[in-house]
């Protein structure tokens, strides 16, 4: 680590079950806590985050699961991934622009469910625990889901 903040990117990826909102916001949820707990992510200094999806999933807005965590002063944008015959679907991206101290070869991407397929080089992930995940979500949580 050198001490001095630069923004780095780093980049995560999911898929979810199904085009409903309630899919959407939990794999996007899941997969924002994975990657603010790998790289001990302080919100604070997050500078911005841009959320994709394949065009198969228009049930949510996948940048809410952000604004459910406490994510209410970051600057936030939705797009819809290059659409690839053949590619992921059902796949939720994300990139965030994060000020640390951390070089680019410390910072962790997380590729999870069949978005490994993606990078596999990249998801090489400790076994995740999900329950415990969805209670640490719980306890980041300031807007509710509906």
């Amino acid at each position: 680590m050198t001490g001095e903040k630069l923004c780095r990117g780093v980049r995560g990826a999911t898929t979810v079950e199904a085009n409903t909102r309630e899919a959407i916001l939990k794999g996007t949820r899941q997969l924002l806590a994975l990657i603010i707990r790998r790289n001990e992510i302080d919100p604070t200094d997050v500078a911005s985050a841009v959320f994709t999806v394949t065009k198969d999933l228009n049930a949510e807005f996948p940048a809410l699961a952000a604004r459910q965590l406490g994510w209410l002063d970051v600057p936030l944008l939705c797009g819809y991934e290059v659409e690839v015959p053949g590619s992921l679907n059902l796949c939720v991206r994300i990139m965030l622009h994060w000020n640390t101290p951390k070089s680019q070869k410390e910072i962790h991407h997380v590729y999870i469910h069949d978005a490994v397929s993606l990078r596999p080089d990249l998801s090489k992930l400790p076994p995740v625990d999900w329950h415990e995940l969805e209670e640490w979500i719980a306890t980041q949580t300031v807007v509710k889901p509906k």
